[in-house]
């Protein structure tokens, strides 16, 4: 008997991320209906698995005759004994039904070890469209909290098996075989009476109605107020067995306190657990005391029939054993009904993701091809998604080709916003970006994503060997050479040579148990050979050596920048050491140019920029003489 009894240590348990409040304000989310639904999934599972357009009637015809069979085979077998029947025919009955049934239960087999293992590559195959579609929307949307929002519901409708996508496809099958066995047991008891078809129907319905009123009030009244306990849970054993916390554990006597802690979580989980069983109670018991009446009602009625001549003792037996058959599938009918309108709404959530129309277009003409390029941002503004403040506001400023920029300002000030905006990560919301005098929005994005090799503060560093986290392709696309080349001019290549594997050393130990990992300021230097090998006509370095003090990220840049030869170079910083050796500096505050020239100028401007700079020299000059010390 279905029960409903989430599973509380999952935290991502799909019950407990329903809101119902922030789905009805979230303009992404649409509600496609139950038909609806089924129909796409259905689709889904023939366009990516074909073998269940025979596997699911295989599963109806061999799930139907294996809960009838013996009740047929009962029948014949008192029918045969009663009338006297040769024994050879016994036999040979006998013989002729266990050879369908072990027919039908090999058939059963394959259908169940076939189609789980279907059930689950058609979710991945899902699962891969929902990925393509978070890497292939617009940059700029991964910051808007409704579409993540819709991605988190969409992640969660295809994580489990039992919910979701998954969860519909079970559904789907289940309705399907339960319905064709119940449709078997109205045929049968159709050739007694509709009358006892309809009592049953009725019965079950009326179970139904009391599973589903416990279920709500288990749900509302034990389940919903426990939403939170499985994060505490989960927290409370990862405290208690956490490596990072055991030291604090230890030295200030923790254990005690947090077993407390862990003790009265118990004990508010077993509480919960005691009232769920008395409502389980009673509606088991409502359920038996039910099922019981229509079983005292059936054998009153078909002892009578037997009696007054109408039905022999082998059709009792079948009426008798097919009316448990008819009322279990039955039961099962309805409540598959209900898992679909709640496996809707997970689906829901997986489609509504999938349609959200934000993606990246190949539209626009290809970038030309040309020695020299040249940006202009024209008044440019620009202001994040639902915030009142302009994170850019009227910025008028040139790029020349192989000329070296430096953009400074304190944190916040809006100089990653001009790189995003000059990388096509954002579009601006006024104004216009100009390269070569044309509106960079004419060109199609890949071809223009071309023309950049960047460097990030927050760079990534994948799950991949070294030589493909240089080349960002794959292997048979690499050049392993020139990843060699690059590691060695960005500093890596005294590391490269320790390495057993050297360059084709794999990263990280998430998919490759001896992967290796690399130090802060070696995912930095990686970071720069990867600029270095994309070998663009502009490289872009938004602080990715921020982690490394003021003198040595200043010796890195000047370092970088002797190897990238007459390309135009853009250096992000918020400490001034890194742009002395620049054409131009542009200084940003509170998201404005404020003030640009060359770092000369703008010292003798004696404004915003010769302050800070003086500010941080001090520090500079204290790195230089701790060198210098120990040097000596």
């Amino acid at each position: 008997m279905a029960f409903y009894t989430p599973m509380l240590t999952n935290t991502k348990g799909y019950h407990k991320k329903m809101d119902k409040e922030n789905i009805s304000q979230n303009k992404y989310h649409h509600k496609y209906g139950v038909l609806s639904n089924m129909q796409y999934i259905l689709t889904n599972m023939f366009l990516h698995e074909p073998f269940f357009y025979l596997l699911i009637p295989l599963g109806m015809l061999s799930t139907s005759v294996m809960k009838y069979l013996w009740t047929f085979v009962s029948k014949f077998v008192i029918d045969l004994i009663t009338n006297e029947q040769a024994n050879q025919s016994l036999y040979f009955l006998i013989v002729l039904f266990a050879i369908i049934q072990l027919s039908v239960t090999m058939l059963d087999t394959y259908f169940a070890n076939e189609i789980f293992w279907r059930y689950i590559h058609t979710r991945f195959e899902m699962m891969y469209e929902k990925n393509r579609k978070i890497m292939s929307m617009d940059y700029q949307y991964l910051e808007d909290a409704d579409i993540m929002d819709c991605y988190q519901k969409a992640d969660n409708a295809c994580n489990t098996n039992r919910e979701g996508i998954e969860g519909m496809m079970h559904v789907i099958v289940n309705f399907s075989i339960n319905f064709v066995a119940a449709l078997a047991g109205i045929i049968i008891f159709s050739t007694l009476s509709p009358v006892i078809v309809l009592v049953m129907a009725v019965l079950a319905v009326i179970n139904f109605m009391i599973q589903n009123y416990a279920n709500k009030k288990a749900k509302k009244t034990v389940w919903d107020p426990l939403a939170t306990w499985g994060r505490k849970h989960d927290y409370m054993q990862k405290t208690a067995t956490d490596f990072a916390s055991a030291k604090e554990v230890r030295m200030y006597a923790l254990r005690e306190w947090l077993l407390k802690k862990y003790q009265q979580l118990n004990e508010t989980r077993y509480k919960a657990q005691k009232e769920n069983e008395k409502i389980l109670f009673s509606s088991t018991l409502s359920y038996n005391m039910l099922w019981a009446a229509a079983q005292i009602f059936l054998y009153v009625w078909l002892i009578q029939n037997v009696i007054s001549k109408k039905l022999t003792v082998g059709e009792f037996t079948l009426y008798l054993t097919s009316a448990v058959t008819l009322f279990e599938s039955l039961k099962r009918v309805l409540a598959e009904i209900s898992n679909l309108f709640s496996r809707s709404l997970e689906v829901d959530d997986f489609r509504s993701f999938l349609n959200i129309q934000c993606n990246e277009t190949d539209q626009g003409e290809q970038v030309p091809d040309r020695n020299e390029y040249s940006f202009t941002f024209h008044n440019v503004s620009f202001q994040y998604p639902k915030s009142e403040k302009f994170a850019l506001k009227g910025l008028n400023l040139t790029i020349k080709a192989g000329e070296r920029l430096a953009v400074v300002g304190l944190n916040g000030a809006g100089k990653s916003t001009m790189i995003k905006l000059l990388l096509r990560l954002y579009e601006p919301t006024e104004g216009e970006i100009l390269l070569n005098g044309i509106n960079i929005k004419k060109y199609n994005k890949q071809s223009y994503y071309h023309l950049f090799a960047p460097a990030f503060q927050d760079f990534s560093i994948f799950a991949f060997p070294i030589n493909e986290n240089i080349s960002m392709k794959s292997p048979e696309k690499t050049d392993k050479k020139r990843t060699e080349q690059a590691l060695i001019k960005a500093g890596l290549g005294e590391k490269i040579r320790e390495l057993p594997k050297g360059s084709d050393t794999e990263l990280l130990k998430i998919i490759y148990e001896d992967g290796t990992d690399l130090s802060g300021g070696e995912k930095q230097k990686l970071a720069l050979a990867r600029a270095l090998y994309k070998n663009a006509p502009i490289v872009v370095l938004d602080e990715p050596t921020a982690a490394l003090d003021a003198l040595a990220e200043s010796r890195l840049y000047q370092d970088f920048d002797k190897l990238i030869g007459e390309k135009t170079a853009i250096y992000i910083s918020h400490r001034l050491s890194s742009t002395k050796f620049c054409s131009k500096v542009a200084m940003f505050q509170d998201g404005e140019l404020t003030e640009y020239g060359t770092h000369k100028s703008l010292l003798e401007l004696n404004g915003a920029y010769a302050k800070l700079f003086h500010l941080q020299a001090q520090y500079y000059v204290e790195d230089e003489k701790k060198e210098a010390a120990f040097h000596e």
